[in-house]
């Protein structure tokens, strides 16, 4: 009898889930052990029932008038991200990005280590870069092969992240964090997500220009049109 195909969730479930992780990885900390659906929601910011749809898709339907497990509930969740192993992780780029990414002590906590870096400029080359040594862009399928990598991160400057793309894809990685600000074409199968810090602050300033009219206009004021 063979193992029935693991169930593919939807994608904006997936996004969810390390959302409700780390609620959970807090509520431990703290000592509770017990949740409802509503309350997990409201820590969230999405509505109970999508909670409940979520959590179904990992075959956890938690207990009438009880809730969910808060320790079984993190397990469970944990498994399906994969992150009951550790995944080596290389970064293409050792400048201030790469470098900030290296050190950055929450990857490793949960679960993921860097393996290698790699870069082309001479005078980073050699250096080490939270206890990884730098070597040559040209070393990365190399690396990538002799430490199962699977996962690769972009911190290139937005002109050399398709050329950074397209060495992870030869190397075998298969799924791409993107923190260059470039929009990259990669081939069927291979998973892309991307960080665009300055996109960010541009929603972040909307919003912000919003709240200014709304205290304009509470005031009696007017705002200024920025020119195009």
């Amino acid at each position: 009898m063979t193992d029935s195909p693991r169930r593919r969730i939807p994608e904006a479930a997936v996004g969810r889930l390390p959302v409700y992780l780390r609620i959970l990885s807090d509520l431990v900390g703290e000592g509770t052990t017990q949740i409802s659906s509503e309350q997990l929601a409201e820590l969230a910011g999405v509505n109970a029932a999508k909670v409940r749809k979520d959590l179904s898709y990992l075959g956890t339907y938690g207990t009438r008038g009880v809730g969910y497990d808060v320790q079984y509930l993190l397990y469970q969740i944990q498994r399906e991200l994969g992150l009951n192993q550790s995944w080596p992780v290389i970064i293409v780029g050792a400048g201030n990005l790469g470098q900030a990414l290296a050190n950055y002590a929450g990857i490793t906590e949960r679960g993921f280590h860097i393996v290698g870096i790699v870069d082309k400029d001479e005078s980073k080359i050699g250096t080490v870069v939270g206890g990884v040594r730098v070597r040559h862009a040209d070393d990365l399928q190399q690396i990538a092969q002799s430490k199962g990598v699977s996962i690769g991160i972009i911190a290139t400057p937005a002109p050399h992240a398709q050329e950074a793309a397209e060495a992870l894809v030869r190397a075998g990685i298969g799924s791409i964090l993107n923190f260059a600000p470039a929009v990259l074409a990669v081939p069927k199968g291979v998973n892309v997500r991307k960080v665009d810090l300055a996109l960010e602050l541009q929603i972040l300033s909307y919003y912000e220009q919003c709240r200014s009219d709304t205290r304009g206009d509470s005031q009696g004021g007017q705002s200024t049109p920025v020119s195009a």
